[in-house]
């Protein structure tokens, strides 16, 4: 996944996740927890999600060789990237590159919001009947506490402009008040 994803941790988060689907290593919901907690964490959100799923699904040593296997192929293209790279930033071919990059990178940043979004925001997963039904019932489809969590979350990073650690803290004591301690 290091060596074939463009644009970052979260464009590598669609690539991981098939790769645990495919090999039954966790739910959807047990990959969204971990991608809650990769990103509580210092570090690339790629790297710390693979090294929980590596840890996961083979212990101490899968969290390693997890790491170890996103990481290790990055650095060696990045490496020979940067030696190639002023060499040829002026070229039309690398400029074209680069913009037809771009939307892919959005592309995948949208499909992880809406991975995540299915286990996150909404109670059932997103196809045709969802598509259907969310616009007849949609209290149906919708986790409401976890959308007011993300709603008040969204608030106050763009209006009260909370630091980002009193901002996961205040998201984290909402969940644990409303899931655990009133129980909805």
């Amino acid at each position: 996944i290091g060596l074939f994803t463009f644009g970052g941790g979260y464009a590598m988060i669609p690539m991981i996740q098939e790769e645990i689907g495919r090999y039954g290593w966790m739910t959807a919901a047990e990959f969204a927890d971990i991608l809650a907690i990769a990103e509580m964490t210092p570090g690339p959100i790629a790297v710390n999600a693979a090294t929980f799923v590596g840890y996961r699904a083979g212990g101490m040593i899968g969290g390693l060789f997890a790491t170890i296997g996103v990481i290790f192929p990055s650095l060696i293209l990045g490496v020979i990237v940067a030696k190639f790279f002023f060499r040829f930033t002026g070229h039309p071919l690398a400029k074209g590159i680069f913009y037809g990059i771009r939307p892919v990178v959005v592309a995948l940043v949208v499909v992880a919001f809406i991975s995540v979004s299915q286990t996150s925001i909404f109670k059932t997963p997103i196809d045709y009947d969802f598509i259907t039904g969310m616009f007849k019932k949609p209290l149906t489809y919708i986790d409401l506490p976890s959308v007011f969590i993300m709603l008040g979350s969204l608030f106050a990073m763009l209006k009260l402009k909370l630091h980002t650690i009193i901002e996961l803290l205040g998201s984290a004591a909402a969940g644990i008040v409303i899931f655990y301690i009133i129980g909805i």
